[in-house]
């Protein structure tokens, strides 16, 4: 019987320790969108992300899984930007979007 209950402690104490254990949470994977035309919308692989760019100088954080993405600004209809990029998980990904074309 002895050894029992101290076979069971030692299996909970064991079990705390994992349970104490801080698990990492890596950091968001973003992609951050600055120099967006007044009025533009952003899209990521296809999809409108986000509320149409107010201002030149807007920045748009946006939240995305890691891996390859296609970022456009369209105005309107046009895609006047068009980028590929890729994230890693946790990373920042800064797309300053240039005057002119770019596809």
């Amino acid at each position: 019987m002895r050894v029992f209950v101290l076979a069971t402690l030692a299996c909970l104490s064991a079990c705390s320790w994992f349970s104490s254990r801080k698990m990492q949470v890596p950091d968001p994977t973003e992609i951050i969108v600055t120099g967006a035309p007044a009025g533009s919308i952003v899209f990521v692989d296809g999809q409108q992300t986000g509320q149409p760019a107010a201002l030149n100088d807007h920045t748009q954080v946006l939240n995305v899984a890691a891996g390859a993405h296609k970022v456009e600004i369209h105005v309107g209809d046009t895609v006047v930007y068009r980028e590929d990029t890729y994230v890693g998980l946790g990373e920042h990904r800064l797309v300053r979007v240039l005057s002119g074309l770019n596809r």
